[in-house]
């Protein structure tokens, strides 16, 4: 079994719960990790899965959509998206939003989803 990460990748989109969230962008970063099927890959690009596929994915749902209110959402989004991939075993999916607005300073806003066929 092959698995097939794309890391740490840091989007400037304008998502979250509250209406002023919606205004300015601000950093999420995404780690989405996939595990595929058995089996040969030979150096075949149809028999893996391409790390621009898993970078795309994320463009499209954090830059290319209107405001998402929950990384949750953001996260099922992505994994009904790559799932359908046949390869695919297993998503792993970390959002991190730096800047999320809390109470007061300190920590570190994290949703993280998984899915196995």
């Amino acid at each position: 079994m092959f698995t097939i990460s794309l890391e740490d990748y840091r989007v400037m989109a304008k998502h979250g719960a509250y209406d002023f969230e919606h205004l300015e962008d601000q950093p999420f970063i995404v780690t989405i990790k996939v595990q595929i099927t058995d089996g040969k890959v030979n150096e075949d690009l149809d028999k893996t899965v391409n790390y621009a596929d898993l970078q795309s994915t994320i463009d499209d749902i954090l830059l290319d959509s209107k405001p998402i209110r929950l990384m949750e959402t953001m996260a099922e989004k992505m994994i009904d998206r790559l799932r359908s991939n046949s390869l695919i075993k297993k998503i792993s999916i970390r959002i991190e939003k730096p800047n999320a607005p809390l109470p007061h300073k300190g920590g570190l806003a994290v949703v993280e989803a998984e899915w196995t066929k």
